[in-house]
């Protein structure tokens, strides 16, 4: 199977330049795609049905009730939810929860939302359950992390797009530019890619690393967004 990357010109209005980074079968590589708005001349109906799942939980250890925190009158989670609804590759958006009163919460401003188990370790289990309750069959899932308030659609739409537009890719995430204020940061992954556009590896601590230590301020460090794209793969 092909590892052939595929680029174009990304669409996002913000002014720190995005990059889509989507996985590609062949050899477990994971190829950078600058907004991948191509489609190659693909079936429409390839990979066409999308859901965007958004994981919440109450109790984390480090920010306990994260979701309910309110930003300028609305709850993180409401703004997370309204931001990801602009996406226009999206069919259905629901909220994944194991918390009452997150449930509550976004039931009260319209979300859709799917209870799921306290023993999900993280937020791709949370989406792996809600899936397993939806009733529709979908072809790509997208983990849109719950305290994103201001997530852009188009990064939602740039990986959704990669994957249609890769019929190797089974993942697919984002990657922009690394502030220098956060390089030692371990709350911020980095990522490397290679010459030809694909990633390497992904790091809490700084990387690529140096013998001194420091910042490189003329390096094009990456910064690891949290969003995912997978497709689903058929069961027999």
């Amino acid at each position: 199977m092909s590892s052939k990357s595929i680029c174009s010109p990304s669409e996002s209005s913000s002014s720190t330049k995005s990059w889509i980074v989507h996985g590609i079968v062949a050899g477990a590589a994971i190829a950078v795609a600058v907004g991948a708005r191509a489609y190659l001349g693909r079936s429409k109906n390839f990979r066409s049905r999308v859901v965007g799942i958004i994981p919440a939980r109450f109790a984390s250890s480090r920010f306990e009730g994260k979701p309910l925190v309110n930003i300028l009158g609305k709850p993180m989670i409401q703004r997370t939810w309204e931001r990801s609804k602009l996406a226009t590759t999206l069919d259905h958006l629901v909220v994944a929860t194991d918390d009452e009163k997150i449930a509550e919460c976004c039931q009260q401003f319209g979300a859709d939302v799917i209870m799921t188990s306290e023993s999900c370790r993280n937020g791709t289990e949370r989406c792996n359950e809600a899936l397993q309750k939806l009733e529709k069959k979908y072809d790509i899932v997208v983990n849109i992390q719950g305290d994103e308030p201001l997530i852009e659609p188009e990064i939602i739409d740039g990986v959704v797009k990669a994957l249609q537009a890769a019929p190797d890719a089974v993942f697919s995430t984002a990657v922009t530019s690394l502030k220098p204020e956060d390089a030692f940061d371990p709350n911020r992954v980095k990522c490397v890619v290679d010459n030809h556009g694909y990633a390497i590896y992904f790091s809490r601590g700084l990387i690529p690393y140096n013998k001194s230590g420091k910042v490189n301020p003329q390096f094009p460090y990456l910064l690891h967004l949290g969003i995912q794209a997978f497709i689903l793969l058929p069961y027999n």
